[in-house]
């Protein structure tokens, strides 16, 4: 199977890239995904005071906890509860699509997926979904959060009523800020 990789940017804490992973129907498949995650440099950030750029090999712990700045650096130190959470989105039209659901293009697919923080509230996954049938459908959207490979948050999304060929846009919440995540893995499960 290919993959295709979009890089999109994430003007958050110096992290800068982020890659978005479609994965391609496959025949007949009526699923679409995509993974969002940081770039494959090394987290830095900025000191706005020192102008000291931090790694996570220049950051010094010297035997204290982890402070919640540092806890993006290290994900086992961070305790936040498992939860699965369920709620609505609605679907925003920006546009349309042909009409070309079939044995190999699913019914809804997923594109250009964008994982960013609102500050002082959520993490969030804006996508688009598009319907490539030619009848109504209400798709189910599931993203699960993680950093650095530990879950964090599971989310499923029931998405509002899509017309026939609508391109529309979505936005999936995630946990809180306060929570670090480095990547969003979404699935259609339901068109």
């Amino acid at each position: 199977m290919k993959r295709l990789f979009v890089a999109v940017p994430l003007g958050l804490f110096g992290i800068s890239p982020l890659m978005a992973t479609l994965a391609p129907a496959v025949q007949a498949q009526t699923r679409s995904a995509v993974d969002v995650a940081a770039g494959t440099g090394s987290p830095e950030f900025r000191d706005p005071k020192t102008g000291q750029v931090w790694t996570p090999e220049t950051v010094s712990q010297d035997g204290k906890p982890i402070g919640p700045d540092d806890k993006a650096f290290d994900p086992r130190a961070q305790s936040a509860p498992a939860q699965a959470v369920l709620q609505k989105a609605t679907p925003r039209p920006v546009g349309s699509v042909p009409i070309t659901a079939g044995p190999t293009v699913p019914i809804v697919n997923m594109e250009n997926a964008t994982l960013r923080a609102v500050p002082g509230q959520r993490w969030q996954v804006v996508m688009y979904l598009n319907n490539n049938s030619g009848g109504g459908v209400t798709p189910v959207v599931e993203c699960h959060f993680t950093n650095h490979g530990q879950p964090v948050s599971d989310t499923r999304a029931q998405v509002g009523q899509m017309g026939p060929g609508v391109r529309a846009g979505i936005a999936v919440m995630g946990p809180r800020v306060e929570h670090f995540v480095d990547r969003a893995t979404c699935n259609v499960v339901s068109p």
